[in-house]
């Protein structure tokens, strides 16, 4: 089972150990005062003058019994500054509340162990929650919306011939509204393309009038089949062979193989080898098909000719990735045939994701972007707590405590966090630029304060990016998760 780690304090850890469900370790170095029990949850008066670390796994277990949970009662900072190889028996570790310096130093300590890592952080009526990973591979990436793999501008030989032996001037009208709209646009495109020099409707123009040919072969005004293939008549359109973002993950320089590539990389040199030979510039077929008005047996026959191209172009694929692993000198079996043919059915939306160490970030952010969402009204309030997230912690370093925690400071605490993120803002190259007054006194007010209700949505945001890095499904947040609880938006700052 993969291991989590937990460092922080109670807030964001709770809710992000509440709702995922693996084995974890809690990594926490304070005890509740009597003061604070009215602003738990999870725990009771019996907590009073308790390790949180040990109060807190204890109650969680009892939401699932089937989750192993750990504790250790340290303070994260000392273990990152003394005992760096702690961390690298972990498969993924949440480090939540913590300041600038300790981020950059578990970011290293993480990237050189190959542990996957989340920050997340909840500071007043703000938060955020930032993924670091070298290399992210995701074969199930599950988009929302996807064009179906039909190759209605591109039919192989089986599916021509299929669609040949079906007509589509048949007299018969119960046989002419049951013609599966796959086969009427096959049919439809390849007439086209004979009167217009092998090419398919591209202009506006042409679209148009394709889309008006094949209402003219309608025989009936019911024929739900003909007004399928119009509303999908855009699938001719679409353009033949593979995305940009594909191509770009072929031509990695990663599915350059050695012996200790992944998986995931050798499958991708096969999947090169496969789109510039068998796949003819495609990739391998999904082998499924939408729901359409269609006769059984036209249907059957149509999922059989999908289903039997499918398999070819896996059995291709499979020998592929089989000679790869040998060439390589590793195991011919090693990649099961499941995960090949997951990786054939996924292969048109496959995803490399690759994250910035926050060091860089933090030091050398992309300028023009930063520049940007300060120009940007929409942006403007989510950088602004951006840069303040950072400055309190230049704020912390310097006077020993987080602006606002002391009430008789406030009017002076206000007039240094300024001060601190006005020179922030000049170290990255934005000078002359600054933050709204208002902002930065929300900033002072909220006294460093972890609000139970953004800690729980901070901590729902982290469990899902979770979830997503251990099962390598969906597709992680690619930037910094910025959450303002002022205006109740959450942005995504690509920095």
């Amino acid at each position: 089972m993969d291991r989590k780690l937990k460092s922080g304090t109670l807030g964001i850890t709770s809710w992000v150990c509440a709702l995922t469900v693996l084995s974890f370790q809690f990594l926490l170095g304070f005890f509740f005062p009597t003061f604070s029990m009215a602003l738990q949850t999870l725990v009771d008066e019996s907590s009073v003058g308790e390790s949180k670390a040990k109060c807190v796994c204890s109650f969680l277990q009892e939401l699932n019994d089937a989750v192993k949970a750990k504790f250790i009662e340290e303070y994260p900072q000392a273990l990152i500054e003394t005992n760096s190889s702690f961390f690298s028996q972990f498969t993924l570790v949440v480090a939540t509340q913590l300041v600038e310096d300790s981020m950059i130093k578990l970011d290293r300590i993480c990237r050189e162990a190959n542990v996957k890592l989340i920050f997340a952080r909840s500071y007043g009526l703000t938060g955020l929650v930032r993924i670091s990973v070298k290399e992210h591979m995701i074969i199930e990436s599950k988009p929302d919306h996807f064009l179906d793999d039909l190759r209605l501008n591109n039919p192989w030989p089986e599916l021509k011939r299929f669609a040949e032996g079906i007509d589509l001037t048949t007299a018969d009208p119960v046989a002419h509204k049951h013609i599966p709209y796959v086969v009427i646009l096959v049919k439809m495109a390849n007439e086209w393309a004979d009167s217009h020099n092998g090419r398919l409707p591209s202009t506006r123009e042409e679209k148009k009038e394709f889309k008006e040919l094949l209402k003219s072969r309608m025989i009936a005004l019911d024929e739900d089949n003909y007004r399928e293939a119009v509303e999908a008549s855009f699938k001719v359109f679409a353009p033949q062979g593979i995305s940009q973002e594909l191509k770009q993950i072929i031509d990695d320089s990663a599915a350059e193989l050695h012996h200790n590539s992944s998986d995931f990389w050798v499958m991708v040199a096969a999947l090169k080898e496969f789109i510039a030979n068998e796949g003819a510039g495609e990739a391998p077929l999904e082998g499924s098909i939408p729901d359409m008005t269609s006769s059984t047996e036209h249907y059957v026959n149509l999922q059989k000719i999908y289903q039997a191209k499918a398999e070819a172009d896996f059995l291709v694929m499979e020998q592929r990735v089989r000679n790869h692993l040998k060439k390589i000198g590793r195991e011919t079996k090693m990649i099961s045939k499941q995960t090949i043919r997951s990786f054939c059915r996924n292969a048109r939306k496959l995803k490399v994701c690759r994250y910035r160490l926050v060091e860089d970030e933090f030091n050398s952010p992309v300028l023009s972007e930063l520049q940007k969402y300060l120009a940007d009204e929409e942006y403007i309030v989510a950088v602004g707590f951006y840069i303040l997230l950072r400055a309190v912690d230049r704020f912390a370093a310097n006077y020993n405590s987080f602006p606002g925690e002391f009430d008789g400071e406030m009017d002076e605490d206000i007039s240094r966090l300024k001060t601190a993120a006005v020179s922030l803002l000049s170290d990255l190259g934005c000078n002359g630029q600054t933050l709204t007054e208002d902002l930065i006194s929300e900033m002072c007010r909220f006294g460093a304060a972890e609000l139970h209700a953004v800690a729980a949505f901070i901590g729902g945001v982290a469990s899902q990016e979770v979830i997503k890095l251990i099962t390598k499904q969906f597709v992680p947040m690619s930037g910094t998760f910025i959450f303002n609880g002022i205006d109740q938006k959450s942005q995504l700052l690509s920095l």
